[in-house]
Parts: structure tokens; sequence; C-alpha cells
């Protein structure tokens, strides 16, 4: 291997071994409470060579953003083959709950946790954030334009349905259903009627 490719190797498995730590940092102590002298030491490096890869904790926070919005983006990309707008939402919908059920300390860490956002409004395009709600963007217009919805505002409406499913997945990642002596099991189901449920009161 050439010396600039390991070299570039050795820089991205570094980024990598940032991000990962500061995840776990993020999940475990919370945003605030978390310094880049603390990600130094859980990695066993000065904060002198975090700062070559990253300039603050919130570039860190928007990197991790970005990967988990590009996660959630290839798992409604599944869905491109579904000719039916209707059923792509409904799928799309149902896929989105599931990210959550198998991915809670992203969804914390995408939506939940409190943390502030100035890195996105330093960028000129928050790509893969963007990308993620455009796909749902695009599925709620072709739902209203192949009549197969209510009319109504395209952005409001997709809107709507995400804030429907944020709200339901919320109460599980917050681990809200824990008192209702509710499974695993019941509350997957459960969450799976509602989606249905929602979604058909929305069809014309």
């Amino acid at each position: 291997m050439a010396i600039k490719e390991r070299k570039e190797r050795e820089k991205q498995d570094m980024r990598n071994l940032i991000i990962e730590s500061a995840t776990q940092l993020f999940l475990k102590q919370g945003y605030d409470k978390t310094s880049i002298r603390s990600i130094a030491e859980d990695i066993e490096y000065s904060p002198a060579t975090i700062y070559l890869y990253f300039k603050d904790k919130d570039e860190i926070f928007y990197v991790i953003h970005e990967n988990a919005f590009a996660l959630l983006e290839k798992v409604f990309r599944k869905h491109d083959p579904i000719q039916d707008p209707f059923e792509k939402l409904t799928a799309i919908c149902k896929s989105y709950v599931e990210f959550a059920l198998q991915n809670p300390d992203y969804y914390d860490l995408m939506f939940i946790m409190r943390a502030p956002l100035s890195q996105i409004a330093c960028e000129d395009t928050w790509k893969e954030g963007d990308s993620a709600f455009e796909y749902l963007l695009r599925t709620i217009s072709a739902c209203v334009d192949e009549k197969k919805i209510k009319p109504g505002d395209k952005f409001v409406l997709a809107m709507t349905v995400w804030s429907f499913g944020h709200g339901l997945v919320s109460l599980y990642v917050r681990g809200r259903f824990g008192v209702m002596k509710m499974s695993e099991e019941i509350i997957s189901e459960m969450m799976d009627h509602a989606v249905d449920l929602f979604l058909s009161n929305l069809k014309t």
C-alpha cells in the first residue's frame, strides 16, 4: 500500500474512532456534559489530536447526524421498487418506526436529545437530513397527484405524517410504553396498527 493511501486510511480510522467515542459519550452523559477533553480521554489521545480532525464538538455532532440520516434514507430507498405511492408511503412510515425500534440510540441523537444544531446552520446544505425528508415529500406529492390521499399542502402533509411517526416512536424510545406493562411484541403490533389507522384517515 502506498504511503499516501496508508495515511488516508489512518486519518479515516481516527475520525471514525472519535465519532464512535463521541456517540457513546453523548448517549451516556448528554451533549452538554461531553467535552472535547472527555472524548480525548476516552480514546486516550490529547485534545489537540481531536482538533486536527474537528473544530469543535458541534461539528462532531453534525457528522453523527449526517451518518444517522444517511442510514435512515438507505432504509427508505429499499422501497424504491414500489410503484403505488400510497403503498410506498405506508412502507416508509412502517420502516421509520422499525428504524427507531432497531436503533433507539441513534434515534435519540437524531430527534430527541437537546443539543445545538449550529453546525447545520453553518453548512450550505444539510445533505443527508434534507434528502431523507425529500424522499417522504416526493412520496406524499405523488399520493396527492394521483389522488391517493386527501388534497392539501404537500409540505404540511409530509410534516404531519413525520410528526405522527415521531410522536409515536418518541414514546417508545423514552420508555413511556413501559409503564403500561406492554411487551415488546405488543408494542410493535400496536405501533404497526397505529400507522395503518393514521394513514387510512388520509386516504381519499
